[in-house]
C-alpha cells in the first residue's frame, strides 16, 4: 500500500513539475532533460566496454560532497567507466561537462519501469548515493541485483521520516545500502534504533572537497582589483533576506570595507533585484572595468565562489533567514571567520564551528557591525577566531580515505 502511495506521489509530482515547467525555467530544465533520457543514455553508453561505477547526488551541494570520492575511485581505478547523475537542474546543468566523470546524466523520473531500464543499461558494478535523495524502486531493483550500493556523508535526525510510524517505506530504502557511511555518532545511533547495523561513522566528504580544493586556489583578477586596498565582506548564496539584511549592514561598516555578494541564484530576474537593493554602489561582476570605485561587487555567474572566499577578512552565508544555511566549509577552510543567520541548527559544522569560537549567528545588522567592529579593535581576537576556523575544517577531514579503505577491503573494486 504504501508503495502504491509512492508511486501515486512521483505520478502526481511529474504532472506538476510539466505544468510548472511552462513558466518556471528551472521545471522547463528539469522536463527537457528527460525527454527521452533512457534512450539517450542508452546511446551514450552502448560502446562502452569497461565496467561502472555509477554516483548519485541530488544537486550541486550534493555533487561538492560526492566529488573526493568519486575523484579518488577515478585515479585509483581507471579501469572503470564513471557514471554520474543528478535529479536537480542545479546541478545537472553546473556539471553537466564535469570531467571527473565519464558520463554525466539526469536521473529518470523513479518508477518500477524506469529502474529496471536504468539498470540495464547502466550495470554498474557499485551504486554510489550521497547524503539523500533515495529512491525506492530503484534502490529495491539494485537490492534485487545484489548490487553492491553504500550511501556515504549521510546525517540523521530523529525528526526525520525515517524514525516515524509511518516512515516504513523510507526504512526499506535504507535497508538496501550494502553499507551506510554517517557523518557522526549520533547518527549511527540512531540508525540502530531501527535495527540498520551496516553503518560506520566515517565523517563527511565535504571537508576533503574544501582542503583539495583550496591546493588549486585560482586569483581572480576581478575581485583583486576590487579588492585592492578594502577589506572584503563575501557573502555567498544569499537569497532576497540576507541581500536586505547585508543592504542595512553597509552603511554601518568602516569606510575601508567593501561588499562582494554571490547570490544563489543568478537569473537575470534576481540579479536585477540585487543591484535594486544595494543601488548606485553596485556594479555586476560582468560590468567590471578597472578603476570603478563601487563597493558593492554582484557576482552575476556561477562557479567562482569557492575562489572568492579567498578575498574575504570575514564572510556571511546565506540562507540563515530561510529553510536554512548553505556550505559554511567552504569559507572556513581559508581561515575566515564566518556569519549566518538563526536557521542553523539542522548543520553539525555550523553548531561545531559556533562551539569552536569560529563563527556566530545573528539576526539583526547591527550586531554583525559590532563583532566585525569588535576584531577590528582586537586582533587576537580575530585571529583566534580565525585560526579554529581553519583548523575545525582540517581536523574533521579524512572521510574519503575510510570510505576508500572500506571499499578495497572488501574487494568492491575488483573487476574479475
Amino acid at each position: 500500500m504504501t508503495a502504491l502511495i509512492y508511486w501515486l506521489a512521483i505520478k502526481l509530482y511529474a504532472v506538476a513539475i510539466n505544468i510548472a515547467s511552462v513558466f518556471n525555467p528551472k521545471a522547463k530544465l528539469f522536463v527537457k532533460g528527460r525527454k527521452g533520457l533512457l534512450s539517450n543514455i542508452k546511446y551514450a553508453l552502448i560502446n562502452e566496454r569497461r565496467p561502472r561505477i555509477w554516483m548519485h547526488c541530488a544537486s550541486l551541494g550534493e555533487f561538492e560532497q560526492g566529488r573526493p570520492l568519486l575523484e579518488r575511485l577515478r585515479e585509483k581505478h581507471p579501469e572503470y567507466a564513471f557514471v554520474l547523475t543528478f535529479f536537480s537542474p542545479s546541478g545537472y546543468e553546473v556539471r553537466k561537462d564535469f570531467n571527473g566523470a565519464d558520463y554525466v546524466f539526469y536521473l529518470p523520473l523513479d518508477s518500477r519501469n524506469n529502474a529496471k531500464k536504468f539498470l540495464d543499461v547502466v550495470q554498474p558494478r557499485l551504486c554510489i548515493f550521497v547524503k539523500y535523495d533515495l529512491w525506492y524502486f530503484l534502490l529495491k531493483q539494485i537490492d534485487a541485483r545484489n548490487i553492491p550500493a553504500i550511501l556515504i556523508s549521510s546525517i540523521f535526525r530523529k525528526q526525520q521520516i525515517f524514525f516515524k510510524l509511518y516512515g516504513g517505506l523510507n526504512r526499506e530504502m535504507l535497508y538496501c545500502f550494502s553499507k551506510i557511511f554517517v557523518q557522526d555518532s549520533a547518527s549511527l545511533q540512531l540508525l540502530q534504533t531501527i535495527n540498520i547495523n551496516d553503518a560506520i561513522v566515517a565523517g563527511d566528504t565535504r571537508f576533503d572537497r574544501v582542503v583539495e580544493a583550496v591546493k588549486t586556489l585560482q586569483p581572480q583578477s576581478i575581485a583583486e582589483q576590487f579588492s585592492k586596498g578594502a577589506k572584503v565582506l563575501v557573502a555567498g548564496s544569499t537569497w532576497e533576506e540576507d541581500e536586505q539584511f547585508l543592504q542595512k549592514v553597509l552603511p554601518l561598516l568602516p569606510a575601508d570595507w567593501k561588499l562582494i555578494v554571490v547570490p544563489h541564484e543568478v537569473h537575470e530576474g534576481h540579479i536585477a533585484q540585487v543591484q535594486r537593493t544595494f543601488g548606485a554602489e553596485a556594479i555586476k561582476w560582468s560590468e567590471w572595468t578597472e578603476g570603478n570605485t563601487a563597493r558593492v561587487l554582484i557576482l552575476d555567474k556561477i562557479g567562482f565562489l569557492l575562489h572568492l572566499y579567498q578575498y574575504a577578512r570575514v564572510v556571511w552565508i546565506g540562507g540563515g533567514f530561510g529553510k536554512g544555511i548553505h556550505n559554511t566549509l567552504e569559507a572556513a577552510v581559508y581561515g575566515v571567520p564566518v556569519g549566518f543567520g538563526p536557521a542553523f541548527s539542522k548543520f553539525r559544522e555550523a553548531r561545531e564551528l559556533i562551539e569552536v569560537g569560529a563563527a556566530f549567528s545573528i539576526t539583526d545588522p547591527s550586531s554583525l557591525v559590532n563583532c566585525i567592529s569588535n576584531w577590528e579593535k582586537d586582533s587576537s581576537s580575530y585571529e583566534q577566531a580565525a585560526t579554529a576556523a581553519e583548523q575545525y575544517v582540517r581536523n574533521n577531514a579524512g572521510a574519503t580515505n575510510k570510505i576508500v579503505s572500506y571499499l578495497s577491503e572488501k574487494n568492491l573494486l575488483s573487476v574479475s
